[in-house]
């Protein structure tokens, strides 16, 4: 990326979509869009009985807000309901998961740091044990 390239200012129309199974993600920062190199921030829409199941992110840490909706939010073997308002820190590679608990459209902006580093991004660790039988 270019210096004329780099965005300071990222409106509506410069946001990245992307679908993924637990639901679409507006990147709002990351490379690419903008020179960041400590942080990542995206905006998820989950819609009802969906979930981004237990995961952890080896080299970065996590901080996850609610906008709007009611997540069913895990930190490692630790779960809370939260709200509009409502935010989780996950410390790096620790396992956590969200799980949409209501029946509207959870929406929540994850930030995650840094935004570059050598390694994986994110391991499902949602079919191994105990995380399987977690959520009974």
């Amino acid at each position: 990326m270019s210096k004329s390239d780099v965005l300071r200012f990222i409106t509506k129309s410069d946001v990245q979509v992307e679908e993924l199974p637990w639901g679409p993600h507006e990147w709002i920062s990351r490379e690419g869009l903008t020179e960041a190199d400590h942080l990542l921030l995206v905006r998820v829409t989950m819609p009802p009985g969906n979930a981004h199941a237990f995961h952890r992110h080896p080299c970065m840490e996590e901080i996850i807000y609610v906008i709007s909706g009611t997540a069913e939010q895990w930190v490692d073997r630790d779960s809370q309901i939260l709200g509009p308002g409502d935010a989780a820190h996950i410390p790096m590679d620790m396992v956590h998961g969200t799980y949409n608990a209501g029946d509207e459209d959870l929406v929540f902006l994850a930030i995650l740091s840094p935004a570059k580093f050598d390694g994986e991004v994110l391991v499902d660790v949602s079919g191994d044990e105990p995380w399987i039988d977690m959520r009974g």
